[in-house]
């Protein structure tokens, strides 16, 4: 076992696997931070364009290909779901890929969208990383679990609201006359105790 450096490619997700030998059983590690360039993720929370990815992973050749395994690390931005105050997080994914030769087996008899495949003596772990970090996103991520959100009538983050905040409802029978009459008044039409034994 030995360390090396991938060789520089034009994708940042492409490993170039030639100095790996194809005796089974041989293996490298690969270290190597991923400048995103562009973003990866829900539509509230993700990996944003110009943040790193860190990778460590381990290549083992296999009699049909490069066995790829190791993590993919990253930090996250995003809103919260009920509050749409800004949040950070944290994201790590497993990734265990078989990357099959061109001649191999596997190769000839799997269907396309069924293997990764070895291109070049390289492999390229962008769509899997992506694939890998959208199932690990909530699609509506939270700031706190009792995050309790925004005011349905003024839109006021209720966790920074005074503690007696609230709104006085009025009753949508009484609504025209309390626009008409004003609202100081709590007594409905037809409540009012004027409403005395004149008449009788």
């Amino acid at each position: 076992m030995c360390g090396v450096s991938a060789l520089p490619s034009t994708s940042p997700y492409v490993i170039d696997v030639r100095s790996l030998p194809r005796r089974p059983g041989s293996m490298i590690e690969v270290e190597r931070t991923v400048v995103v360039p562009e973003r990866i993720g829900a539509e509230m929370i993700g990996i944003e364009a110009g943040s790193e990815i860190d990778l460590t992973l381990r290549l083992e050749s296999v009699s049909e290909g490069v066995l790829v395994s190791g993590t993919a690390s990253a930090d996250l931005e995003g809103q919260c779901g009920r509050c749409l105050e800004p949040l950070s997080d944290g994201v790590t994914v497993y990734i265990t890929e078989l990357f099959a030769y061109p001649d191999s087996v596997t190769e000839q008899t799997t269907d396309e969208e069924d293997v990764s495949r070895l291109v070049d003596d390289e492999v390229d772990l962008e769509q899997l990383i992506i694939d890998l970090v959208g199932t690990e996103l909530p699609l509506s991520p939270v700031c706190s679990d009792d995050c309790p959100g925004l005011c349905a009538e003024c839109g006021v983050r209720l966790a920074d609201a005074e503690p007696d905040h609230g709104h006085e409802q009025i009753d949508p029978r009484w609504a025209g006359l309390a626009g008409r009459f004003g609202s100081d008044s709590g007594d409905a039409p037809g409540d009012s105790s004027t409403d005395s034994v004149e008449g009788r």
